[in-house]
């Protein structure tokens, strides 16, 4: 019995290691198989990625998760989408539509892998016009292979033989390429290996799949731990699987997408560089179709040997897949460039050996020599006037996006919908550079009386235009060309002084303060009238209650209207205290010298003394009106004139010292003594005054040496060296002493003495010291019988706040520079102005007093067919109104006034509708020469050199568009030309047949929403 026992018991002992060891064999089995075919994963992960979708829906995504990091994400611009996003949404954007992804791309997500879905192998910026037509296209990488199939055999098998070599086997079609265990083993030995102590190089056991998830997605492109690793493998393994179990198809992808995309090292001009074809351009200069051509598996042929061009070629491409391992220096110096080629030999010799390439190709390529392309090409590219219009898109594309340069804003995975009208762009922009030719400038009529002459050469001769058309969603840029072949923008790159345009800023200006005094007073009884203390200068505040004294109903329209055509004279006979000093003005035409003209005709025929008058009433209201900075002048007492005069001691000192300081900052101490010594007259006296207020601690010697050297012998024989020290010592005299005795600026001489003391002193640091002398400088200005001139530099003060409120009006406008000259030549163009600043007033007026956003993009579509998709779509535009609408009627007919009968009107009657029918025209004219002079004592002009010629005709065209032209002349042979603001209008005119068929098109302006009431920004309202 015992013995039977004995016996079930060692039968089941054997029964159970039998069967453990065919356990055991079995999952060997198992495992082998799985590791060689990945059935089982492919069954698996292939159910998963059938449930990895997502789909472009209307609205807001709940379900859009956008990357964080990874190079391949940043580049593309997906990492930035959610600030993107943020600051379209600010500037008038509304997503319209955005990815929905399903639940296992969330899950996936969530888990920390990287996005799952057919990546991109090119991607870059587009621009297309509002009919989809293209204006730009970029795309990145610029080379690389459309498809599989278009791999030359030979590259191929040279990537898959360094990288990746059992990557195409067919044997096993539902094997994972993420992983191959082999090499994996062998990496994870020899990293082992190392950790305890072993000096050997570990090899990577990245597969192409999973190093295309590393270089695309991981932080820098670098694996930084286990984890990154893993996440690495377990997301390319998922990927491998989106076509199906079988991954075949997918593998022929990764090597694909390898070959386009693999980071190389950076160049100086090009920046990043990815993929083989870029590489080859940029590191070496080969053209990629022609090395395609070279190594093609047709190029070969046994019975030949291989060309010398062959093995350039070659070598070129093996160096390239090569220097992917440490590209930056492999590629980027010197020494690691000729590592490389040692490398590249190598592998010449061993692929050879193992029959990869044939002993002819190794031969060649052996003898090769290639060189890296690290000096850009000596010959600069033209600048193309036709990318004019791109250039300035991109510009502000970038700003709207927040991008920080092109470079990274051309690689941002987008197509941007813009406003413009490519048809019209591009005939006018034709019809632009035939202006250059004197032909051209013939046939369009330029040619003539206040045009060109025939000895004019047209060619330096810039012409810009800007058209904008009114919609709900803004004012729509429609054209902006130029014939200029150089990079800058003329309508908003530069500054031109423009006389007659300024006028028209002067006159909405003022009818915007008529509107304020009506408003404030249009509901006060006639009786009440007699109550109201206006000052004797107040003439706006004064002629508006006289008008409604007279007419108590009187309407805003009707009084605007009265308001221009109040007179003036255009006499030139006048002197103008403004700017801190006495000024006259002239007329363009002296048969206007005679007149006295209305607003209105003053306008129409640009007439400058009616407008300085104009400008000084305006001053006189910001001065003088209830509640004016001024209205205290008067009042002898009042401690605001000491408090003035001290504010206008340091502004002029502040002036003085500066442009001395811009003298003498460069200068040593000697240096800047001779300076000043050359202008005093040599006498002793105030010579020794000069040498004692630069160094007032001079010793008798000192002031003796200098003395010598600067005055004969005759003349020092009679003085006493000791008494002038004394005499003239600076403890005798203050500063403004000192100045009179020297006949030198009693700053000029302190700053002298100053930066003797302080060689390194900073501009801000000379300003802080000299806080005390600037005002003992002017201690003569706060005597009390100096009321005169204490009255005229509290008023150039008085008057630097008045246009400080005059500015902040014609900001309102759409005025660009943040400071206006304080004088009434600001309103005949001594502030200059820019032409797209002047499009945007007439858009304005063209909105009944709506500032709307200037508009160049309708439509952003990021990342399309991706999860990350998203389009944002120009929202209707929520102006703000600046000024009343009665305020933009009664100057958009002014401005017909213009055309109708004035500087304009060469336009009557020109551009038609689709009836045939003449269509409103309006607008300003303006001419301007810039000029660079130098002045002399008394007023004596020393120089006067022309810097540039502009004229500039801001218009309207019919109720929808408007915009704005210029020509512009730069340079000294500026002055040769005598062009005037006809010379735009003109141009225009010319223009009719090519803008005609798209002012006349239909338009979506029938569903403008009504214009909304807001609050007239600066006007006050009367309540009652």
């Amino acid at each position: 019995m015992r013995n039977v026992k004995l016996k079930i018991r060692r039968l089941l002992v054997l029964s159970f290691w039998t069967g453990a060891a065919w356990l055991s064999f079995s999952f060997v089995i198992l495992v082998k198989e799985e590791i060689e075919t990945s059935r089982y994963q492919a069954r698996y992960l292939s159910e998963i990625t059938k449930q990895l979708s997502f789909k472009l829906e209307p609205g807001i995504s709940s379900s859009i998760r956008f990357p964080s990091e990874g190079p391949y994400d940043r580049r593309l611009g997906y990492t930035s989408l959610p600030d993107m996003i943020s600051r379209l949404k600010n500037n008038g954007f509304k997503i319209s539509a955005q990815a929905h992804s399903s639940d296992a791309i969330l899950q996936l997500n969530d888990y920390g892998l990287n996005p799952i879905y057919q990546e991109k192998i090119q991607a870059g910026l587009r621009i297309i016009d509002y009919k989809d037509r293209e204006l730009f296209n970029t795309r990145h990488p610029t080379y690389g292979y459309a498809h599989f199939d278009t791999i030359p055999p030979l590259i191929l098998n040279t990537l898959l033989f360094i990288e990746n070599r059992e990557l195409l086997n067919d044997k096993f079609p539902t094997v994972n390429p993420a992983i191959e265990w082999s090499r994996l083993g062998f990496a994870g030995m020899q990293f082992i290996a190392k950790q305890f102590g072993s000096n050997i190089n570990v090899p990577g056991g990245s597969t192409l799949a999973t190093q295309l998830e590393k270089y695309r997605h991981s932080p820098d492109g670098y694996t930084h731990s286990i984890k990154d690793k893993l996440q690495q493998m377990v997301s390319a393994s998922i990927r491998a699987y989106l076509l199906g179990p079988d991954t075949r198809e997918m593998r022929k992808q990764i090597a694909l997408s390898y070959l386009n995309s693999m980071p190389l090292a950076a160049t100086p001009k090009l920046g990043e560089i990815h993929g083989l074809g870029d590489g080859l351009s940029a590191w070496y200069g080969a053209n990629f179709e022609e090395t395609n051509r070279l190594l093609a598996s047709s190029a070969f042929d046994p019975e030949q040997a291989v060309s010398p061009e062959q093995g350039k070629a070659y070598r070129q491409v093996l160096s390239l897949l090569l220097s992917q391992r440490r590209p930056s220096d492999l590629l980027g110096s010197k020494t690691g460039f000729k590592a490389l080629q040692n490398l590249t030999d190598s592998y010449l010799r061993v692929m050879a050996e193992q029959g990869l390439i044939s002993t002819s190709l190794r031969d060649a390529s052996l003898q090769a020599s290639i060189a890296r392309q690290t000096r850009e090409i000596a010959e600069p590219a033209k600048f193309m006037t036709e990318k004019k219009t791109q250039a300035v898109l991109r510009t502000r594309l970038a700003r709207a996006l927040g991008v920080h340069s092109i470079y990274e804003l051309d690689r941002i995975d987008l197509t941007a919908k813009s406003t413009i009208d490519f048809d019209t762009q591009q005939a006018v922009g034709q019809s632009l550079r035939r202006l250059s030719e004197i032909e051209g400038a013939r046939a369009a009529g330029a040619i003539g009386f206040r045009l060109l002459n025939e000895t004019n050469d047209p060619s330096p001769i810039i012409y810009s235009l800007m058209l904008f058309e009114r919609s709900p969603k803004g004012n729509l840029l429609r054209v902006q060309t130029d014939n200029y072949d150089q990079p800058l923008d003329i309508n908003e790159g530069i500054k031109i002084d423009l006389g007659s345009t300024a006028k028209l800023r002067t006159m909405v200006h003022y009818l915007e303060l008529v509107t304020n005094v009506y408003e404030l007073y249009k509901h006060t009884p006639v009786s009440e009238f007699n109550k109201i203390e206006l000052h004797s200068r107040d003439y706006i505040s004064a002629w508006v209650i006289h008008q409604l004294r007279a007419n108590p109903n009187i309407q805003l329209e009707d009084l605007l209207n009265r308001a221009l055509d109040r007179r003036f004279s255009a006499s030139p006979g006048e002197s103008f205290y403004t700017g801190g000093g006495i000024h006259r003005f002239s007329n363009f035409s002296r048969i206007d010298n005679e007149k006295i003209l209305s607003v209105r005709d003053a306008l129409r025929d640009s007439v400058n003394l009616v407008f300085i008058r104009l400008m000084r009433e305006v001053v006189y209201h910001h001065l003088y009106k209830p509640g004016g900075v001024a209205r205290w002048l008067e009042i002898p007492d009042d401690p605001r004139r000491q408090e003035y005069l001290q504010r206008f001691a340091d502004r002029e000192g502040r002036i003085y010292l500066r442009r001395f300081y811009a003298k003498y900052q460069d200068k040593s101490p000697e240096e800047a003594l001779a300076m000043l010594t050359k202008r005093v007259y040599a006498k002793a006296s105030r010579l020794s005054m000069l040498y004692q207020s630069i160094y007032p601690d001079a010793s008798i010697d000192a002031l003796e040496q200098f003395l010598k050297k600067n005055l004969p012998a005759s003349t020092l024989g009679n003085e006493k060296i000791e008494k002038l020290h004394e005499k003239y010592s600076p403890a005798n005299f203050d500063l403004q002493d000192q100045g009179y005795i020297t006949k030198i600026h009693p700053l000029e001489l302190w700053l002298v003495r100053y930066l003797a003391q302080h060689p390194n002193a900073t501009k801000e640091e000379m300003l802080e010291a000299s806080t005390v002398q600037r005002q003992e400088v002017y201690r003569w200005l706060f005597r009390s019988r100096r009321a005169s001139a204490q009255q005229r530099r509290i008023m150039t003060l008085l008057e630097i706040e008045a246009f400080t409120s005059i500015h902040r009006a014609w900001q309102r406008t759409g005025y660009p520079f943040s400071y206006l000259t304080p004088s009434y030549a600001s309103a005949i163009g001594a502030s200059g102005d820019r032409p797209a600043a002047l499009a945007e007033l007439m858009g304005i007026l063209q909105n009944n007093g709506i500032r709307q956003p200037l508009v160049r993009f309708e439509k952003l579509h990021f990342a399309k067919d991706t999860p990350y998709e998203t389009i944002m779509s120009r929202q209707p535009a929520h102006g703000q109104r600046v000024f009343a609408p009665e305020i933009a009627k009664v100057t958009r007919d002014a401005l017909i006034g213009v055309v109708e009968g004035g500087t304009a009107t060469r336009l009557r009657n020109v551009y038609k509708d689709s009836d045939i029918e003449p269509i409103a025209i309006g607008g300003k004219t303006g001419t301007g020469d810039h000029r660079r002079q130098v002045w002399g004592e008394r007023g004596r002009l020393i120089e006067s050199k022309f810097i540039s010629r502009a004229a500039t005709f801001a218009f309207f065209l019919g109720d929808r568009f408007f915009g704005v032209i210029t020509a512009y002349v730069k340079g000294p042979d500026a002055e040769n030309y005598r062009f005037t603001s006809s010379l735009p209008v003109q141009i225009v005119k010319s223009l009719e047949p090519t803008l005609s068929p798209l002012l006349n098109r239909e338009t979506e302006m029938k569903d403008v929403r009504p214009i909304s009431e807001v609050t007239i920004a600066g006007v006050p309202q009367n309540k009652s």
